[in-house]
């Protein structure tokens, strides 16, 4: 079995609001799955708007 991890930051600039971040890390997270089938999770920066881990 491989395992390996990836830490990725992101800068949101359009996002006005968590609901608009949580739209965008959505649809991001879904694309990755389902062209690389790996498991994607969001685990830091939960309360800012414009960032994501």
């Amino acid at each position: 079995m491989v395992v390996c991890t990836c830490l990725v930051s992101l800068h949101i600039p359009d996002s006005g609001s968590l609901k608009a971040k949580r739209l965008v890390i959505r649809r991001l997270k879904d694309r990755i799955r389902n062209k690389f089938n790996v498991s994607v999770a969001e685990v830091d920066d939960f309360d800012l708007w414009q960032r994501a881990t």
